[in-house]
């Protein structure tokens, strides 16, 4: 049996309690500093050595994360592996564990940034392992598997993403070209040309192999969805599509094909739609075999999502489908659900991600017609590779955009003089800045009087910063004020949201809100 390692744990005052806490096992040497991130790979060398560690007196260091600069230097000093952990203290425990598996730790890289690299790696190594040949041969011999153009789709394969082009004949070839190349290199697996409702665009269909051959040039041989409900477009399209979806009871007899195709639990010449789940299951059933005996080789059932009020009762319908035909492929619109509720998209599209993988529905699909589901396609992505590990917590990455996983111990003492901020009034300065956001960076003008009379154009605010100060001389109250407009710049360019200069993000919902 092999021996346990003997791990000493560097600290801060501070710190203490939470490193004794969450480090059990584990010796704990405190230094004299009171926050940890005040300490250096010298000083925790120096106190370290005066306080007589030797060389055989353990088999690793670890110093916290936030230290700034390489643990080499401590290595060196006493002779003992020395690398960074995490930097919160409550991370402790799967840092150990980890070591115990074998993980390997940086002398330069905290080790909750390693944890993420690790899980990405792990997830690339799946996704790699389902592209091989000789598996995508026997998975595809499975009934639960099926070949989507060129891309294999079901159970023995990661969730794929469909992001719609929501009205294609409108935007014309290249805006559609635009929006699909976006899509994929946000995550999106397969394209979908979305149709307009109402009318007929049999030219726009034509365009269809020069949107794929530009796609294909640009690096992406990705299949090609359909959607429509125009029983002529759906014809024209059937060379040049891999995928139809929208066929119902309505359409179902026109369009016999050997391509497969998205079967839901409507007839919308009539109208019909039944609401129970359990007739809802009833009728896709016999839709699905009535689809087999004309002659559709396969076929990818879709119970219809809905919004609010009425998720519960479709969720219940998938579920009462997949019961009953545990073999199928499915498909689920997440989109119907996240462009109709006035929420963030972020933990919706997870929420949904997880329902499907726990449905095992395999294709999923979205759009970004309304601002409030920008990132929806990278969101989808980011949750169906949580879902490929058991359970999706505690992984190295994560969908926490607003919201921390846990608070960080970070405080300091005040000094024996506190005073109280009060707001003076200054005269405006000769030069005056206006901000905005464009094309992914942040743009800034300098306007004497009416006049701009220079645009800084950047990325980071920092540089932006230190532009300005090149070009204009402004006192230390402006110099505020722009670092914390630039500085909420950058974050709504981070977050995707629009800004506007001196007005708040995060609206009414988080404004005067004080967390305890």
């Amino acid at each position: 049996m092999e021996k346990p390692r003997r791990i000493l744990l560097v600290t801060g005052r501070l710190a203490e309690p939470l490193v004794r806490k969450y480090g059990k096992g584990c010796d704990v040497f405190v230094t004299p500093v009171s926050v940890a991130a005040f300490l250096t790979p010298e000083l925790i060398a120096r106190y370290l050595k005066k306080a007589g560690i030797k060389s055989d007196a353990y088999d690793l260091i670890l110093i916290p994360g936030l230290v700034r600069g390489s643990a080499q230097l401590i290595e060196d000093e006493l002779g003992i592996p020395a690398f960074k952990g995490p930097r919160n203290a409550m991370d402790l425990p799967q840092v150990l564990k980890a070591l115990e598996k074998g993980f390997k730790l940086s002398k330069e890289v905290p080790a909750d940034d390693l944890f993420s690299v690790d899980a990405l790696k792990r997830v690339e190594d799946i996704r790699n392992r389902t592209r091989n040949r000789n598996y995508i041969e026997k998975a595809l011999k499975k009934p639960w598997n099926v070949l989507i153009g060129n891309l294999p789709v079901g159970r023995d394969f990661p969730a794929r993403i469909l992001g719609e082009v929501v009205d294609a004949p409108k935007l014309g070839v290249e805006k559609t070209l635009e929006k699909a190349l976006y899509y994929l290199r946000e995550g999106a697996d397969i394209i979908d040309i979305g149709m307009v409702a109402g009318e007929t665009n049999l030219d726009f269909v034509e365009e269809i192999p020069e949107i794929r051959e530009r796609l294909r040039e640009e690096g992406f041989d990705v299949p090609i969805s359909f959607d429509s409900l125009n029983t002529s477009e759906i014809e024209r399209a059937l060379d040049y599509a891999d995928l139809f979806l929208s066929v119902d009871e309505g359409n179902l007899e026109g369009l016999v094909t050997e391509k497969p195709v998205v079967l839901i639990p409507t007839n919308q010449k009539e109208g019909y739609f039944p609401t129970k789940p359990s007739e809802r299951v009833a009728f896709l059933e016999k839709l699905k075999e009535k689809a087999i005996d004309l002659g559709y080789e396969t076929i990818i059932p879709d119970l219809i999502l809905e919004h609010v009020p009425h998720l519960a009762r479709s969720v219940t319908a998938f579920q009462l489908y997949r019961e009953r035909n545990p073999e199928d492929v499915l498909l689920a619109g997440v989109g119907n659900v996240v462009e109709l509720y006035d929420a963030d998209s972020v933990g919706m599209n997870a929420l949904l991600a997880g329902i499907a993988r726990e449905l095992s529905i395999n294709l999923l699909l979205t759009t970004e017609v309304s601002a409030k589901a920008k990132g929806s396609v990278r969101e989808l992505r980011r949750a169906a590779d949580m879902n490929l590990f058991d359970i999706p917590k505690d992984l190295g990455f994560d969908l926490l955009i607003l919201k921390e996983k846990r608070e960080a111990e970070w405080h300091f003492e005040p000094a024996e003089e506190i005073v109280e901020a009060r707001e003076k009034i200054v005269e405006l300065e000769p030069v005056y800045f206006r901000i905005w956001v464009k094309e992914g960076r942040i743009w800034v003008n300098a306007h004497r009087r009416t006049e701009a009379v220079l645009t800084i154009v950047g990325d980071e605010p920092n540089a932006i910063i230190d532009t300005i100060l090149e070009h204009f001389e402004i006192d230390p109250r402006h110099a505020f004020y722009l670092g914390r407009e630039l500085e909420r710049a950058y974050t709504a360019l981070k977050l995707r949201r629009s800004y506007v200069q001196e007005v708040e993000l995060f609206g009414e919902f988080y404004r005067g809100q004080k967390w305890s």
